[in-house]
Protein backbone atom coordinates (compact mmCIF):
# COMPACT_ATOMS: atom_id res chain seq x y z
CA UNK A 1 0.00 0.00 0.00
CA UNK A 2 1.11 3.39 -0.78
CA UNK A 3 0.84 5.16 1.85
CA UNK A 4 1.48 9.05 2.91
CA UNK A 5 4.14 10.01 4.97
CA UNK A 6 2.15 12.61 7.41
CA UNK A 7 5.12 13.10 9.65
CA UNK A 8 6.87 15.05 6.83
CA UNK A 9 3.93 16.47 5.26
CA UNK A 10 0.35 17.17 5.25
CA UNK A 11 -2.56 15.54 4.10
CA UNK A 12 -4.40 16.57 0.94
CA UNK A 13 -6.83 19.95 1.75
CA UNK A 14 -10.23 19.40 2.93
CA UNK A 15 -11.39 21.24 0.20
CA UNK A 16 -9.56 18.12 -2.30
CA UNK A 17 -12.99 16.20 -3.65
CA UNK A 18 -13.25 12.30 -4.62
CA UNK A 19 -16.08 11.76 -6.54
CA UNK A 20 -17.30 14.78 -5.79
CA UNK A 21 -17.13 14.47 -1.66
CA UNK A 22 -14.88 16.83 0.46
CA UNK A 23 -12.87 16.07 3.20
CA UNK A 24 -12.52 12.36 1.43
CA UNK A 25 -9.09 12.17 -0.03
CA UNK A 26 -8.04 13.70 2.97
CA UNK A 27 -9.03 11.09 5.21
CA UNK A 28 -8.42 8.53 2.92
CA UNK A 29 -4.68 9.94 3.58
CA UNK A 30 -5.12 9.78 7.56
CA UNK A 31 -6.18 6.48 7.07
CA UNK A 32 -3.33 5.02 4.64
CA UNK A 33 -0.68 7.02 6.98
CA UNK A 34 -2.39 4.91 10.22
CA UNK A 35 -2.04 1.78 8.61
CA UNK A 36 1.58 2.42 7.38
CA UNK A 37 2.38 4.03 10.93
CA UNK A 38 3.86 7.30 9.78
CA UNK A 39 0.44 9.69 10.53
CA UNK A 40 2.09 11.86 13.21
CA UNK A 41 -0.13 13.94 15.14
CA UNK A 42 -3.17 13.44 12.67
CA UNK A 43 -6.37 11.69 13.58
CA UNK A 44 -8.32 8.98 11.05
CA UNK A 45 -11.87 9.56 12.61
CA UNK A 46 -11.81 12.36 14.12
CA UNK A 47 -14.88 14.63 14.22
CA UNK A 48 -14.16 16.23 10.60
CA UNK A 49 -13.95 12.54 9.27
CA UNK A 50 -17.14 11.25 11.09
CA UNK A 51 -18.92 14.44 9.23
CA UNK A 52 -18.16 12.46 6.51
CA UNK A 53 -18.52 8.86 7.41
CA UNK A 54 -21.62 9.70 8.48
CA UNK A 55 -22.67 11.61 5.52
CA UNK A 56 -21.44 8.89 3.37
CA UNK A 57 -23.15 6.30 5.46
CA UNK A 58 -20.09 3.70 6.29
CA UNK A 59 -18.43 3.14 9.11
CA UNK A 60 -14.75 4.26 9.95
CA UNK A 61 -13.33 0.46 10.43
CA UNK A 62 -14.71 -1.14 7.56
CA UNK A 63 -13.13 1.81 5.55
CA UNK A 64 -10.10 1.39 7.17
CA UNK A 65 -10.06 -2.12 6.65
CA UNK A 66 -10.76 -2.15 3.05
CA UNK A 67 -7.75 1.06 2.41
CA UNK A 68 -5.22 -1.76 3.81
CA UNK A 69 -6.09 -3.82 0.97
CA UNK A 70 -3.96 -1.13 -1.03
CA UNK A 71 -6.81 0.11 -3.10
CA UNK A 72 -6.63 3.77 -4.71
CA UNK A 73 -8.89 6.22 -4.34
CA UNK A 74 -11.07 5.36 -7.72
CA UNK A 75 -11.71 2.13 -5.64
CA UNK A 76 -12.15 2.78 -2.51
CA UNK A 77 -14.96 5.21 -4.24
CA UNK A 78 -16.20 2.56 -5.67
CA UNK A 79 -16.37 0.33 -2.59
CA UNK A 80 -18.22 2.99 -0.49
CA UNK A 81 -20.65 3.72 -2.75
CA UNK A 82 -21.72 -0.28 -2.53
CA UNK A 83 -21.30 -0.83 0.86
CA UNK A 84 -22.83 2.60 1.87
CA UNK A 85 -26.37 2.23 3.95
CA UNK A 86 -27.59 5.48 1.71
CA UNK A 87 -24.86 6.65 -0.24
CA UNK A 88 -26.29 10.42 -0.98
CA UNK A 89 -26.83 11.76 -5.14
CA UNK A 90 -24.96 14.16 -6.91
CA UNK A 91 -27.14 16.86 -5.79
CA UNK A 92 -27.04 15.98 -2.46
CA UNK A 93 -22.94 15.46 -2.43
CA UNK A 94 -22.67 18.87 -4.21
CA UNK A 95 -24.53 20.95 -1.19
CA UNK A 96 -23.10 19.03 1.32
CA UNK A 97 -18.99 19.34 0.25
CA UNK A 98 -20.38 22.94 -0.19
CA UNK A 99 -21.24 24.15 3.22
CA UNK A 100 -18.90 21.78 4.58
CA UNK A 101 -15.74 23.95 2.75
CA UNK A 102 -17.74 27.05 3.97
CA UNK A 103 -18.99 25.90 7.33
CA UNK A 104 -17.77 28.01 10.23
CA UNK A 105 -17.43 27.32 14.55
CA UNK A 106 -20.97 27.96 15.20
CA UNK A 107 -20.93 27.02 19.12
CA UNK A 108 -19.47 28.91 21.71
CA UNK A 109 -16.91 25.67 22.52
CA UNK A 110 -16.10 25.44 18.60
CA UNK A 111 -15.36 29.16 18.72
CA UNK A 112 -13.06 29.22 21.54
CA UNK A 113 -11.02 26.29 19.70
CA UNK A 114 -11.30 27.99 16.73
CA UNK A 115 -9.90 31.75 17.55
CA UNK A 116 -6.92 29.71 20.36
CA UNK A 117 -5.71 27.76 16.82
CA UNK A 118 -6.00 30.58 14.98
CA UNK A 119 -4.14 32.76 17.55
CA UNK A 120 -1.47 30.46 17.52
CA UNK A 121 -0.73 30.05 14.28
CA UNK A 122 -1.14 33.30 13.32
CA UNK A 123 -2.95 35.70 15.07
CA UNK A 124 -2.27 38.64 12.57
CA UNK A 125 -4.46 37.24 9.58
CA UNK A 126 -7.57 38.01 9.20
CA UNK A 127 -8.98 36.25 6.39
CA UNK A 128 -9.84 33.12 8.37
CA UNK A 129 -13.27 32.51 8.48
CA UNK A 130 -14.11 28.64 8.22
CA UNK A 131 -12.77 25.20 9.33
CA UNK A 132 -11.49 24.88 6.03
CA UNK A 133 -9.44 27.97 6.23
CA UNK A 134 -8.10 26.75 9.93
CA UNK A 135 -7.19 23.97 8.72
CA UNK A 136 -5.50 24.49 5.68
CA UNK A 137 -3.13 26.92 7.48
CA UNK A 138 -2.48 24.85 10.43
CA UNK A 139 -1.01 22.37 7.98
CA UNK A 140 1.11 24.78 5.90
CA UNK A 141 2.54 26.01 9.27
CA UNK A 142 2.91 22.79 10.80
CA UNK A 143 5.34 21.99 7.83
CA UNK A 144 7.25 24.98 8.30
CA UNK A 145 5.21 27.67 6.41
CA UNK A 146 5.13 31.24 7.31
CA UNK A 147 1.80 32.53 8.09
Amino acid sequence: MKAPDLTKQPPRSPRVRLGGVAILPRMLDKARALLAGTQGDYKFGCPLDQRCLDFLGVEAEALKKFVAGGQGDGAVLDWIKSQSKSYPDDASIAAWSTFEEQRAPSQLDSREYFHSTHQTIAPARTDLMTWFDLLDLDDYVSYGGVA
